[in-house]
């Protein structure tokens, strides 16, 4: 008997989520900001196609840009720098939320879209800093685990929610699927998991209540990610941005939340004092 969507979707999580935590555990700073590269390079190939590229040339040479920019950020980037630059995304995100919640009609797109295009090194770009930068501070390893389980939590809760409660539609014209119960489902689960970081840092009150109201802004802005990359699907009539994971689709179907959630996240961390 074929397996059902939910039944991959489950099975390929279960071998993807023990690799990933291994990743992150085990891994030095370099071997982690490689292999992270890699996979944000096979998202740049997926983004490429959303951006409209179309030959394998041009969009290996979007990854050979990618690359030249994720090289030029971490020699020449400056501590200040990155946190000017966390600021500057996690506001576009913010502002493009708001875009996307006002959007009523989408409109196909044909041919290159250079804006498109220079989002995608940005977002790309500005994820993996703001990982390595968290992966290389005290407790670091244990903070990127806690963002990724913060972002799976958000996830289930807002998948099972939705489908047992879920009736008012969030965005019906980008992610018919989403519902606002949905959401609440993620900002129950994130405020959780808040608690629990705060707890587990032995933060003062007032820190403490920081860590929850940031896991929760943090659920919320990847809800964000998904949308965009739902925007840009949908301008190319496509379901899914590859077929690598079964039930999943591509690593930007997989990772589209993550690139939203974690500059805003290591910029909370480090407003709280929590990351140097």
């Amino acid at each position: 008997m074929p397996l059902t969507s939910l039944q991959r979707r489950v099975l390929t999580a279960s071998l993807l989520a023990p690799a990933a935590i291994l990743a992150v555990l085990v891994l030095p700073d370099p071997a982690f900001a490689l292999v992270l590269g890699l996979i944000l390079l096979g998202a740049a190939w997926e983004w490429s196609a959303l951006a409209g590229l179309t030959t394998p040339a041009t969009r290996l040479a979007y990854l050979a840009l990618l690359c030249a920019t994720l090289l030029l950020l971490r020699g020449c980037l400056p501590p200040a720098g990155l946190v000017a630059l966390l600021v500057l995304v996690s506001l576009g995100w913010w502002l493009l939320a708001v875009a996307l919640f006002r959007l009523r009609e989408i409109r196909a797109a044909s041919g290159p879209d250079p804006r498109v295009l220079v989002a995608g090194l940005v977002i790309l770009g500005a994820a993996w800093l703001a990982l390595c930068r968290l992966h290389g501070a005290p407790q670091g390893p244990h903070l990127v685990l806690f963002l990724l389980l913060l972002i799976w939590t958000a996830d289930i809760a807002a998948f099972f929610t939705g489908r047992r409660w879920g009736k008012a539609k969030l965005a019906p014209v980008l992610s018919p699927g989403k519902t606002w119960a949905g959401v609440q489902g993620a900002g129950v689960g994130a405020a959780a998991l808040g608690l629990a970081l705060g707890l587990g840092l032995g933060l003062s009150p007032p820190a403490l209540l920081g860590a929850l109201v940031l896991c929760l802004a943090t659920a919320l802005i990847s809800v964000v990610g998904d949308l965009f990359e739902s925007l840009l699907k949908r301008r190319r009539g496509l379901k899914d941005s590859g077929c690598l994971l079964p039930g999943h689709g591509g690593l930007l179907d997989r990772i589209d939340s993550l690139l939203a959630a974690a500059p805003f996240f290591v910029l909370g961390l480090i407003g709280l004092g929590i990351t140097p």
